[in-house]
């Protein structure tokens, strides 16, 4: 069993976490005319293929009489007693090979039975009706717990899976769980694509399934059985060939008619799915690579219960509205342009919110200590090799060759930042040493994994390192949670740290890895003690370089590796013992490094801002503070004149001195979310005063306050330095 979960852990990446992007000009697949009511457009082949495809019964045929076989094993082992340990501390007395978490949950209650949708044993994700096989710690997990949300939605992905096979008779390839759901990708013979006719059918064969009943079945078989059991599926043998060493097995899951290769695990059977919705397709290339053959994916989303289904559908609509993508159109923040795919282009307006997220951080970090530095954007391949990027990063790198040697543009800035360190000595009496750099990085996404500001080529992070000595590595993470709060507390959100611990590919010993992901524990169960919010463990999927608490965009990595490669050393201080014939040498030590952003890429941090205001910007960071708007053309120079008295406070105003009525500015100026629209006419102008309308308060949207336009000057300033989240004078 060691080695099948060997093997498992290699193939996790496959089975869940391998996405494929977007393929471009794939030919599309004429379609009759969408429905009077905008539906999809009528479909008139058969639902499902009737002879099914003839690969489908040489599957159950070998997985049968595998299963036979395994059985007939597994009833053959010796029965022990075993103690289950749940979490609260209680036991539960079982024997191994029968007893399964299932019939922990059904001794417990029936409606906990009926809830539960995964187990955990010792750790490790454990299907339901699988026998225990030692004594073990059991944890029940229902759709509400993210692991088990996660599983759900896999399993939903087998059922999506199935019911593409009955329509199409096609090879399926990937079929992972999401963030919001699930998509199963495939190949189609010839110019086949998928439509939005095809939702309706594939949602009725899903249907069928799930009212069946279907057991999921799992069954560890060998690599020479498994080629033979998906012969018919290229995608499938390309995975077995090159994921599977010779020699080891792994496992499949049977739902009805399909048989996946899948390290699971899964519900106990398709009828846990009460709700189940197609919601897009797209065309994708296998494993990503635009060299490969293009699929057609498609998207699912379930639940365990239909109320579920319709208020998650709710929550789509307002997040379409909130969508950053069309906010930042309709504002007039920023565009995309095909000819630099992945990279921005910040108009004025959102120019504006980068800036002042910028100078939010730069004060920031001359409280706490920081000192900014500007790094290059090109570095010889050399020190990435030194870094170990070259070796683990490379294909997310753009390189290129000058003059014969290798060059990258820097995906992220820590080798820089050791170079710095590096490049005289320094003192024990220098650390901790602080240091922030907001240059431009480049990554090599995939061009369909590019999502508006969410995922980019081209971006730049609040991105800093510290250097210090063992010792210091304590207080800095707890400055580290401190600074995370008061930046996040300033924009009204909450967060949950998850410590992502040893990936897979890794650099350095374990030993040292250890250590960190210890150290790291500690500060954040101190955090939790001090009144912060609990944490949980997200393992494998720290950097390669070392472990790391993270959020959404927030990181807080711990590095004994860095310094390592670079040799990176400091003065200790310490008295130097001089003998005989020896000249006196300083003492020198490792500096530990810790790798640090709180906003993350300002991109997505900027995506994330302007769906979370909706588009309605607090005054301090809004790049429309105030739109002055005369009421007829004698008060146009007064209104002039209180633009660039603003403006010379550091305030965004824009004044209105077009040919469109004042009922029109106005609309055009709430429309555009300006904070504060000032309506100036010849009674502002004589007594130096502003008609004011707040955009958050309706009560003054149809006559505005006068006030005092030197009162209204000191109360707006007041207004951005406090960052207060509410516009209010």
């Amino acid at each position: 069993m060691e080695e099948v979960a060997a093997v498992t852990e290699k193939f996790k990446d496959i089975a869940f976490g391998q996405v494929s992007s977007t393929a471009p000009g794939v030919k599309k697949q004429k379609t009759k005319k969408a429905d009077k009511n905008g539906g999809a457009a009528a479909d008139d082949r058969p639902i499902e293929l009737d002879p099914p495809p003839a690969y489908i019964t040489h599957r159950i045929k070998l997985f049968e009489a595998l299963k036979a076989d395994y059985d007939k094993d597994v009833a053959d082992k010796p029965r022990e007693e075993i103690t289950i340990t749940l979490p609260d501390g209680a036991t539960k007395i079982g024997k191994s090979w029968e007893t399964s978490p299932m019939s922990i949950a059904l001794s417990i209650s029936k409606s906990l039975a009926e809830n539960v949708v995964i187990a955990k044993v010792d750790g490790e994700l454990w299907d339901l009706e699988r026998p225990l096989e030692k004594s073990c710690r059991l944890e029940l997990l229902k759709f509400e717990d993210q692991e088990g949300k996660r599983v759900f939605w896999h399993s939903s992905a087998h059922v999506l899976g199935e019911a593409a096979e009955r329509r199409f008779g096609c090879h399926l390839c990937l079929g992972p769980p999401t963030d919001d759901g699930f998509f199963y990708e495939m190949g189609l013979e010839g110019d086949a694509v998928v439509t939005q006719a095809d939702y309706k059918p594939l949602e009725t064969i899903a249907q069928k399934a799930i009212k069946e009943k279907q057991p999921f079945e799992r069954l560890v078989v060998s690599k020479e059985n498994l080629l033979k059991m998906f012969q018919h599926n290229r995608f499938k043998q390309h995975l077995i060939q090159s994921k599977i060493p010779d020699g080891t097995s792994t496992t499949v899951y049977r739902c009805g008619p399909l048989i996946d290769l899948c390290v699971g695990p899964h519900v106990p059977h398709t009828g846990r799915i009460k709700a189940f919705q197609v919601m897009k397709n797209s065309s994708s290339y296998f494993l990503g690579d635009s060299n490969n053959e293009s699929l057609q994916r498609i998207y699912g989303v379930s639940f365990p219960d239909k109320k579920q289904l319709e208020e998650h559908k709710k929550f789509l609509e307002e997040a379409a509205k909130r969508d950053h993508r069309k906010l930042g159109k309709e504002q007039e923040l920023f565009f995309f342009h095909e000819l630099s795919p992945g990279s921005c282009f910040f108009l004025p307006h959102g120019t504006r919110i980068y800036n002042t997220l910028l100078e939010l951080l730069r004060e920031e970090y001359w409280k706490r200590d920081y000192q900014e530095v500007i790094t290059p954007n090109m570095y010889n391949a050399n020190l990435w090799k030194t870094s170990g990027h070259w070796e683990n990063y490379k294909d997310n790198m753009f390189s290129f060759e000058i003059e014969k040697d290798q060059f990258g543009l820097k995906p992220m800035n820590c080798p820089g930042h050791c170079l710095m360190f590096k490049h005289r000595e320094r003192s024990y009496r220098e650390l901790p040493w602080r240091v922030a750099d907001f240059g431009v990085i480049h990554r090599n996404e995939f061009s369909g994994a590019l999502t508006g500001l969410t995922r980019v080529r081209r971006f730049q992070q609040d991105d800093s390192h510290i250097f210090c000595t063992p010792d210091q590595v304590k207080d800095e993470i707890h400055g580290l949670f401190d600074f995370l709060k008061q930046v996040y507390g300033i924009f009204g959100f909450t967060f949950k740290l998850k410590l992502s611990t040893r990936p897979e590919k890794f650099v350095g010993d374990i030993e040292t890895w250890n250590r960190a992901e210890n150290q790291l524990k500690i500060a954040l169960e101190d955090f939790t003690a001090a009144g912060g919010s609990q944490w949980e463990l997200n393992p494998g999927d720290g950097a390669f370089y070392g472990p790391k608490a993270n959020h959404q965009c927030a990181t807080i990595q711990l590095d004994f590796q860095l310094p390592q490669r670079f040799e990176l050393e400091y003065v200790t201080g310490e008295t130097a013992v001089k003998t005989d014939n020896v000249e006196e040498v300083s003492h020198y030590a490792r500096p530990v490094m810790i790798h640090r952003a709180i906003y993350g890429s300002l991109e997505r941090f900027i995506a994330i801002l302007t769906e979370h205001f909706a588009g309605k910007w607090p005054f301090w960071i809004s790049p429309r503070q105030v739109l002055v708007i005369p009421v007829m053309v004698a008060a146009n120079d007064y209104a002039s004149e209180v633009q660039k008295l603003l403006r010379a406070e550091g305030l965004h105003c824009d004044v209105d001195l077009g040919p469109n009525t004042m009922a029109k500015k106005i609309r055009n100026g709430q429309v555009q979310s300006y904070n504060f629209i000032f309506v100036v006419g010849a009674e502002e102008r004589e007594n130096r005063a502003v008609n004011v309308r707040n955009r958050d308060d309706k009560a003054t949207q149809t006559k505005g306050e006068l006030m005092p336009l030197s009162e209204v000057i000191e109360r707006l300033t007041k207004l951005k330095r406090s960052r207060a989240l509410v516009t209010a004078l």
